[in-house]
């Protein structure tokens, strides 16, 4: 792991709309930048941290792709989220100062390393950083929601139809297309997430394909007909 103490410029940083700088005036942006004071490299496969290591920073992903995952009694690796460019890794850690999970780069990854403590102290002396804060915690909240909602009543389609929106949706609001993606994780750890077996994805992908809603090339997906994935996850009701 590369560690690069590089200052960070909070205020330059094309993610700052996403990013915990939201809404700070530019004197609070330049006492955050004196918080935010290094980078961190991750190469694909290597751990951003490990369940029981010690809680220490929170991080914004900078560039690259994560999922978060945990081993379950019996030794599995069960895939509890994906986290993109713009996103926030580490809260889990806050409860019992010490992570619950791992976080595993998907590809070559780089994140703003941010000391909680310091973030602690400076979002009681700005209410927008603490309003901030709680924003991202609560839609954690919301997003553990939706996948408990996800795995305990919808059906494979709706459950994979219901993944790749909330994927499209949330690349789209960091510039990328509104029906084309790049899958960075396997259909296996899809699967995990999802609580769909290997071949069931397979064959939910495939279906999509011979209804026309999606082609898809290896990791490469393009969504043909987003209406048709908001009925199967939304049917209309009937009169």
């Amino acid at each position: 792991m590369d560690i690069n103490s590089i200052k960070v410029a909070c205020s330059s940083c094309n993610l700052k709309e996403l990013c915990l700088p939201l809404g700070l005036n530019p004197h609070e942006i330049d006492k955050l930048e004196s918080v935010i004071s290094s980078r961190r490299r991750i190469k694909r496969g290597n751990a951003l941290f490990s369940a029981g290591e010690k809680f220490t920073s929170l991080y914004a992903v900078r560039s690259g792709f994560f999922k978060t995952c945990i081993t379950t009694a019996d030794g599995r690796d069960q895939v509890t989220g994906f986290q993109m460019t713009g996103e926030i890794i580490g809260l889990d850690g806050i409860v019992s100062d010490r992570h619950s999970c791992d976080a595993i780069a998907l590809e070559d990854a780089e994140v703003c390393v941010m000391p909680f403590d310091q973030v602690e102290e400076l979002s009681r002396e700005f209410t927008t950083l603490q309003h901030h804060v709680h924003k991202i915690m609560s839609r954690e909240i919301v997003r553990d929601h939706s996948v408990m909602l996800l795995l305990g009543s919808m059906r494979a389609e709706e459950r994979l139809a219901a993944f790749l929106l909330n994927l499209v949706q949330r690349l789209h609001a960091r510039g990328f297309s509104q029906s084309e993606l790049v899958l960075r994780m396997t259909r296996e750890e899809i699967g995990s997430y999802l609580g769909m077996k290997l071949e069931t994805v397979s064959r939910t992908f495939s279906k999509f394909v011979e209804d026309g809603i999606v082609e898809v090339r290896q990791r490469y997906v393009h969504i043909k007909d987003t209406d048709a994935l908001k009925r199967i996850v939304n049917p209309p009701c009937s009169s």
